[in-house]
């Protein structure tokens, strides 16, 4: 099911390309309003999934590129090793291995990950987040509807 690397990397080019654009284009914590509910907002996480760790001190940019190198090849092995018709497995695996390594580039070479995508009700706020974020999501919805599929369907 290598074939299916084709789908992270797409996720991994969208990922840097979105970012690369807001990194240049945008001041850090600059807003662009889009939708009454959506806007552009460029942050700078150095933490995890909701800033979790972001003002840890600076240990936690290792420890999150060391988990995100272990789960990046853990999935690319396990992409490897899927038989040949789990097709919607394969794909949800690839959409959650090019964002983790999305977010992991950001880790090695800025020490943060680049957020942009704000959604928003009233004065509450999601998590700001990014297309890495959004393909991992994705992904692992698909993991857990496919969870709840009976073996033979695809």
């Amino acid at each position: 099911m290598a074939y299916w690397l084709w789908l992270s990397l797409l996720v991994l080019a969208l990922d840097q390309a979105t970012k690369w654009i807001v990194d240049h284009s945008m001041q850090v914590y600059q807003t662009i309003e889009l939708l009454p509910f959506f806007q552009l907002t460029y942050l700078r996480n150095q933490g995890a999934a909701f800033s979790f760790l972001s003002d840890a001190g600076g240990w936690q940019r290792w420890f999150f590129v060391a988990l995100s190198v272990t789960f990046s090849l853990g999935i690319a092995y396990w992409l490897f090793r899927l038989p040949q018709g789990r097709r919607w497995e394969a794909a949800a695996w690839s959409l959650v291995l090019g964002g983790a390594v999305g977010n992991l580039i950001d880790r090695v070479i800025f020490g943060y990950v680049i957020d942009f995508l704000d959604v928003f009700y009233g004065q509450w706020h999601w998590p700001a987040f990014n297309v890495a974020d959004s393909a991992i999501t994705v992904g692992i919805a698909m993991l857990l509807i496919d969870s709840f599929r009976s073996p033979s369907t695809e």
